[in-house]
């Protein structure tokens, strides 16, 4: 059944399409036009979203699995069925290349698929009685309302790490996408009215404004907050979020370090690093940010990359193969602009891109930008970069290489190290201070566990681990006799 295509949006609460008071433009920002325009909520939308969640939290509750694996698989299979339609929304409103709009659309199905049977695996766990007196019984039921905040650099993919879990568990969820990418988020709460699913399990919405969007936060009624954003926008909805006792689960990034050893595949790491790199523009939580590279194959990892970076096409044309989109705006693309030119003023040598990409006047477009040696006085070393740029360093010294990977960021998310000298690799990555590893390769999938360490989030996304941060634990003590 499907949508048609529409890139002006109402919001998806109570069960209901409802327009706002006010409304949000979207903006391409590979062709800076106009795409379409979305309900934004005020505070009387939010409260009533609230108000729907709480509502509908004990019906949900009280469902069985297989009736919301049912409703689970009867979403999926309208995604599926609307898959150009949520495809073009992606690539409208990110200016995302059409290649990596399959990702994204990807990810929500199999979202579904997956928790709609891992959810069937969850059972009460026994705890033996050491007196054998007593039968102890460990029950997981959903932990309640949910509030997920998505970042904007993979509109669906994100949607998809939180409806999925929060679905299955049966703990109905307000969703809040970015304001910058929110008609394809707009466009699943369609979806859920199209298919009549019960009112309140999932209520779609974004906010023109903080007040609006704390507001959801800083109600009681939520039990849990869920976040993929910044370290800073963490804090806050932490804060703002202590009105009462809440389970929070954030994904906020790191300053990805890749070790990159004299015996390593260089063909193979310089193809990784500039793909996870450049696709996407560089916005991505996990793309490499430090790239430490031993003194020796230096100057052959650098030609490498360099002539990958060169060859990688930027763009927005649906019909040609392109890697490098735009970035999400113009404030985006002068923040990388400015860690650039700071490197170079502080000595790095600019290799490629660095500014605009020729023959592309309009849009937010950064070249593919590789620097060589960057050193720890450059703010690029220091910040997660989040935008198209290799930064290169060379090192010599493997003693001090796990201290250097591992400062400034006290606790981290992905890292990567390629090198043919597993045990080596094995004595790095127990000492990485991140909650990903990834040696000679790179994967994710809605299976494998996504989550960082120390400042760099809480809980998971993705994996069984996930759906745990929607449940909560019971225990049932009976005594025998």
């Amino acid at each position: 059944m499907a949508m048609g295509m529409n890139f002006n949006k109402k919001m998806y609460i109570g069960g209901a399409l409802v327009d706002g008071q006010a409304t949000i433009d979207v903006t391409n920002p590979a062709t800076e036009t106009h795409v379409g325009s979305v309900a934004a909520a005020g505070y009387d939308d939010v409260e009533k979203a609230l108000q729907a969640a709480k509502a509908a939290a004990p019906v949900w509750a009280a469902t069985s699995v297989a009736e919301r694996q049912a409703w689970m698989l009867k979403l999926r299979d309208a995604v599926l069925a609307n898959e150009e339609e949520l495809r073009s929304y992606v690539h409208h409103e990110m200016g995302k290349p059409w290649g990596g709009t399959q990702e994204d659309f990807d990810l929500l199905e199999r979202s579904l698929k997956f928790y709609a049977e891992e959810i069937a695996r969850v059972h009460d766990d026994t705890v033996r009685d050491r007196d054998g007196d007593y039968d102890h019984r460990m029950i997981y039921e959903p932990i309640g309302v949910s509030v997920a905040y998505l970042a904007w650099n993979f509109p669906l993919l994100n949607l998809a790490y939180k409806i999925g879990p929060a679905m299955a568990a049966g703990s109905p969820i307000i969703i809040r996408p970015s304001a910058a990418t929110p008609i394809s988020a707009y466009a699943v709460g369609e979806l859920c009215h199209q298919i009549g699913l019960p009112a309140g399990i999932v209520n779609i919405l974004t906010t023109d404004g903080f007040g609006p969007s704390d507001a959801l936060a800083a109600s009681p009624i939520p039990n849990m907050i869920t976040l993929i954003g910044s370290a800073n926008t963490a804090k806050h909805l932490t804060k703002v979020g202590a009105t009462s006792i809440k389970r929070y689960s954030m994904e906020l990034g790191g300053n990805a370090p890749v070790l990159v050893y004299k015996d390593a595949d260089l063909d193979l790491a310089a193809d990784i690093v500039t793909a996870v790199k450049f696709n996407n523009a560089g916005q991505i939580c996990v793309t490499p940010n430090r790239v430490f590279v031993e003194a020796e194959v230096h100057d052959a990892f650098r030609a490498k990359v360099v002539e990958r970076a060169k060859a990688a096409k930027v763009g927005f044309d649906k019909t040609a193969d392109i890697l490098t989109g735009p970035m999400i705006d113009g404030r985006a693309w002068t923040r990388v602009k400015a860690l650039v030119d700071d490197a170079v003023d502080k000595g790095a040598d600019l290799l490629a891109g660095g500014d605009r990409p020729a023959g592309l006047d309009v849009g937010h477009f950064m070249a593919p930008t590789v620097l060589d040696n960057v050193t720890d006085a450059m703010d690029i070393y220091e910040n997660e970069i989040f935008g198209p740029v290799v930064s290169l360093i060379p090192f010599d010294d493997r003693d001090t290489l796990l201290e250097r990977a591992n400062e400034g960021d006290e606790g981290g998310l992905s890292s990567y190290i390629f090198t043919r000298d597993l045990a080596l690799a094995e004595k790095m990555a127990r000492g990485l201070r991140y909650g990903e590893i990834h040696i000679n390769g790179v994967k994710y999938d809605i299976y494998l566990p996504h989550g960082g360490i120390g400042q760099s989030g809480i809980g998971h996304d993705c994996s069984r681990l996930a759906l745990n941060d929607y449940l909560v634990v019971k225990r049932l003590t009976r005594a025998l006799g």
